[in-house]
């Protein structure tokens, strides 16, 4: 049996996996890149205090393996506070927490490593402050976050086949389930490598192309 006839004869499952996996991804894009943001311009901003705790927070976050996460919110943290959430439910919200502190450690030194200089140009050319941030910080602050944002949304992609460890029905334990009826291996995980590329080689060719444009207009500047 080879690809195309895994392809075709597994079609639905195939389908549903990759459609689980597509909307925890997603969602945890969504999540990640919205709060993630604002949890990096609060830290930005808030007292070095304050700040440090969510840094903190980010430090252990990112130090303990996202597999260990998912299984420990999944069994003990259920099992201490009495409920039982869908598969699903427990992987958004780990990946989507590692995600937005994630986040926030690549927005927070993009602000504050902001030339200063930049802003006081803006400032002596007769701008608002509004005017400074719409047209100075933030086109050039997003034009550098966007190749790191993009690659760190790549592994988060690539970080929901840890919730097929959870029993969560995306495309890695759909592929293991077929793989156990048909035993190939070979032509069953090709199936699964070409689903990954046609989704992170052209996120990771956008962030390469982006940074390489960045860098070649600070040189230029």
């Amino acid at each position: 049996m080879g690809v195309v006839q895994i392809l075709e004869q597994y079609a639905a499952g195939l389908l549903h996996g990759v459609a689980v996996t597509l909307e925890l991804a997603i969602l945890v894009w969504i999540v990640g890149i919205v709060i993630g943001s604002a949890l990096g311009v609060a830290q930005a901003r808030l007292p070095v205090g304050i700040g440090w705790i969510t840094r903190a927070v980010a430090f252990v976050l990112t130090s303990v393996p996202t597999i260990v996460l998912l299984f420990w919110f999944h069994y003990p943290a259920q099992t201490l506070i009495g409920v039982q959430l869908n598969p699903f439910i427990t992987s958004a919200f780990t990946l989507g927490l590692v995600n937005i502190f994630a986040v926030a450690e690549i927005i927070r030194p993009a602000l504050v490593s902001f030339p200063s200089g930049l802003i006081a140009t803006g400032k002596v050319a007769g701008l608002s402050r509004r005017q400074i941030l719409w047209k100075i910080e933030f086109p050039l602050i997003v034009r550098n976050v966007i190749p790191a944002l993009l690659t760190l949304q790549v592994v988060m992609l690539q970080a929901t086949i840890f919730a097929s460890l959870i029993s969560l029905d995306e495309i890695f334990r759909i592929a293991q389930r077929i793989n156990a009826q048909v035993y190939r291996p070979v032509q069953v995980y090709s199936v699964l490598a070409i689903f990954f590329l046609a989704l992170c080689l052209p996120l990771n060719a956008v962030a390469a192309i982006l940074q390489r444009r960045f860098r070649q207009k600070l040189a230029i500047d």
